[in-house]
């Protein structure tokens, strides 16, 4: 059972349905009463901040991303557990520190890869602009309802329920 987990929103608000993690992060937030033990934080693309407060020893992380939408209808909400046998290598760069680089690289930098999930959302536009199109941001409160799902059957020692909706 974790005893700490990390909710972080990762993405560019400036680049359209790809500001879907930290949106998400928001409704947690304005939502709040998340238990004990669980801290929500949006990093944007802050991908090395994310890297080190990983080496806080958490026990889970849950990681709030937009998707490439070409596996699925724009919108649709999955949940999915990471492995380091997902990341690859994860050549470690501090100017493109996309999320698999980051994950991977924690080692180098002293920490190891907590129990990671993905609350991602399938997109259809990340090109640069403000603002979630349509179908991803009437997907922000499943989302925020997904996460909440999973932290609370995480403590309570039950595993994650991966799915796609």
């Amino acid at each position: 059972m974790p005893d700490r987990v990390l909710v972080a929103g990762i993405g560019n608000v400036f680049c359209s349905d790809d500001g879907f993690g930290p949106e998400v992060v928001r409704r947690l937030a304005a939502e709040g009463a998340l238990p004990a033990g669980v801290r929500v934080a949006d990093y944007g693309i802050r991908g090395l901040h994310l890297a080190y407060d990983l080496l806080d020893s958490y026990d889970t992380l849950v990681l709030i991303d937009a998707l490439p939408g070409d596996d699925g209808a724009p919108g649709g909400v999955v949940l999915l557990e990471v492995t380091a046998d997902d990341l690859g290598d994860g050549e470690f760069d501090a100017h493109a520190m996309g999320p698999a680089a980051m994950l991977a690289g924690l080692d180098r930098l002293g920490g190891r890869l907590p129990a990671t999930y993905v609350v991602g959302c399938r997109v259809t536009d990340v090109d640069e602009g403000l603002g979630l199109s349509e179908p991803v941001a009437a997907a922000v409160p499943v989302a925020a309802t997904a996460v909440r799902e999973l932290v609370a059957r995480l403590l309570a020692g039950a595993p994650a329920e991966t799915r796609r909706s």
